[in-house]
Order: structure tokens, then sequence, then C-alpha cells
């Protein structure tokens, strides 16, 4: 590697992570600002804050990774065309496609480590930053629990099981107006419902509270009735967990069995594990396209100085972001493909990316 890759590498790395060093206390000063009040209420020792925003540390840098790294190379490559770097190194014979190698060095370092924090740090922090706020910040009910949650639990040998809740709470593992549904082919066999039902851990089954079962007959139900009664089911605490919750936590072997758990069940919200699923493998690819976006973009000495280039930076870095979450959420919402759209977003800025490099290179 010659001198002026490893110059531009290290100014790669650098200029990311100061980025990351600048904008995450500045994400916590803002989170504690929100959960300061919460936190002195509830008397939540030092130490679990700390492991909290320890946690929070690698889910924000995950969540806005995209972001920093696009602005991190628009500000070192505007610096560098500024002072007239880029125009020497041009004019000492070397291609923009050779002044472009450390670039996508530096892209694949980054890439590698965004892939491996997805699939295995970012869902232990998930799970500790989500823990946390469900546990402790107790005034936000929407976080805490999950309302109206309906799950066929088994579909085979023509037999169907269903479950509902009116609303489930994560932490107490305690849902509310349950009812349990069993069927062969179109008919019913019985009907449990109860007023409360939780989960004990040490027996792996579930006490349901105001019990009440009605197993339909020829000529007659039957009816039984009990004040509180131990039962064990076909599904799991985490089928009654908030979908994006679950699959944020979950490592990347975790939640491809789950997707498939869940498949052969028949659940409806499928698309939202499939979603995130895939963003663990578009995310990394992104940094080589924006890399690529923000060179092209700032590699050309304007007359408004660095600050047009961040502008048109911040403009494209948050149009990316709003495709990613739009389309995202139309997959959650609707039958549209998972697949196709985690990946427009790569798509239509890479097209873009490769449009700006041809004009960079004239």
């Amino acid at each position: 590697m010659k001198i002026i890759d490893k110059y531009i590498l290290k100014r790669y790395l650098g200029t990311f992570s100061v980025m990351l060093l600048m904008f995450i206390p500045i994400g916590i000063v803002i989170d504690v600002s929100e959960k300061v009040n919460k936190m002195i209420e509830n008397k939540i020792p030092i130490k679990e804050i700390l492991i909290y925003y320890g946690d929070f540390t690698v889910y924000f840098a995950n969540l806005l990774f995209p972001i920093f790294l696009f602005l991190s190379v628009i500000w070192f490559t505007s610096k560098l065309a500024n002072n007239t770097e880029i125009i020497a190194i041009l004019s000492s014979g070397i291609s923009f496609n050779r002044f472009l190698r450390p670039y996508i060095v530096g892209a694949s370092i980054v890439s590698i480590f965004a892939l491996l924090m997805g699939f295995f740090l970012v869902p232990m922090a998930s799970k500790g930053f989500n823990d946390f706020r469900y546990t402790n910040l107790k005034g936000n009910s929407q976080t805490r629990e999950t309302n109206d949650i309906y799950r066929q639990i088994k579909n085979e040998d023509n037999i169907s099981e269903y479950i509902y809740v009116s609303n489930y709470d994560y932490i107490r593992k305690t849902g509310f107006n349950f009812t349990f549904e069993k069927c062969i082919g179109n008919k019913m066999q019985y009907k449990v419902t109860a007023s409360r039902i939780k989960y004990n851990e040490k027996t792996n089954s579930y006490t349901l509270y105001n019990y009440k079962k009605r197993t339909i007959g020829k000529l007659n139900d039957i009816l039984e009735s009990y004040e509180k009664k131990s039962q064990k089911y076909n599904f799991e605490p985490d089928d009654l967990t908030p979908v994006i919750y679950a699959a944020e936590t979950m490592s990347i072997s975790e939640i491809n069995d789950f997707i498939d758990k869940e498949t052969l069940r028949g659940n409806s919200n499928i698309n939202t594990y499939l979603v995130v699923l895939y963003k663990k493998y578009s995310l990394p690819i992104s940094a080589f396209i924006l890399t690529i976006i923000a060179v092209a973009v700032s590699a050309m000495k304007r007359r408004g100085g660095m600050g047009v280039n961040l502008a048109i930076g911040i403009i494209i870095a948050f149009t990316f972001i709003f495709f990613d979450k739009v389309f995202g959420t139309i997959a959650e919402k609707s039958s549209f493909s998972p697949l196709l759209a985690v990946w427009i977003p790569n798509i239509v800025f890479g097209i873009l990316a490769v449009y700006l490099l041809r004009n960079a290179k004239r």
C-alpha cells in the first residue's frame, strides 16, 4: 500500500471514528434529558444506568451508522478538495478509480465490522436497551405492552389452534382477556377464556385466572370453570412479545429459526421479521454505495466550499434514510416483498452512485 493509500485510509477511518465520538455523546445527553425524571422516580441504580447507556451506544451507532459514514467521508474529502490535494493527486497521473481504492478498502473494513455487529453485538445491545425501557420507564405504556395479539400457533393434520390476548405486558409476562381455540377442520372443538394469563418460568406452564372452558358436544356443550388453573400450551411468551422488539434481539441463527417456525404457524407478521433479517445484510452494502456517492459529490472544489458539499450530503443521507424507512414500513404492513423493499434504497442509490461517479471522473 502506497503512502497516499495509507493517508486517505487513515483519514477515512479516523474521521468516521471522530464522527461517532462526537454524535453519540449528543444522543446520550438528549436521552438523559428525556428520561432523567423517570430514573430518579424509580431509583434506578447507577450500575444499571451505565449498562443501559453502553447498550444505547451500540444501538444508536448501528441505527445511524450510514449517516455518520456518509458525512465523515464528505467532510474529509471536501477538505482534501479545498486544499487542492485531490488536484495534486490526479495531476501526478493517478486515475480517479485508483484514487478511489483506499475509500473502497475503508468501506470494506467498516462493512465487515457492521456485519459482525449486526449478527452478534447489536442483538444483545438491543435486548439490554429495550429491557431497561420496559422495566424502568413505566410511564411509556406503548413500549411496555402490546395490544390485540392474535396468533395461529398450530396448523397441521387438519388441526388448528389460535390464541388471543387484548394486551400483553412483556416484563411481567402477563396477558389479559386471553382466548384459546382449537378446531378440527372447520369445526371448533373447544374454547378457553381467562381474564388473565401469567407465564411460570419454573414449570414452563401458564396460570389462568377466572378460567372457563367450553367443549362443543353433539347435543350439549360441556362447561368448566375455575378461579385459577395451571395449564401448558404450545406457545412461548416470545410469541406475545412486540414484533420489532423480538426480532431486534435475535442473533442471525436465532432469527432464521424463528422465521422458519413462524412461517409454519402462518404468522401474519412474518414480513416484519424478514425486514429485520434482510437489513442485517443490506446495511453493510450501503457503506460502499454511500462512500462512492460521498467521494463523487465532494471531490470537486466548489465555490461555496465545504458547506455546499455538506448540505448536499445531508440531503442525500436523509433521503436514503427516508427511502429505507418508507419501504421497510410498506413491506411490514402489506404483501410487498420484504427482500425487494429492503434492497430498493441500495438499488436506487447504487444507480445514483454510478451516475455521480461517471460525472466526477470528467
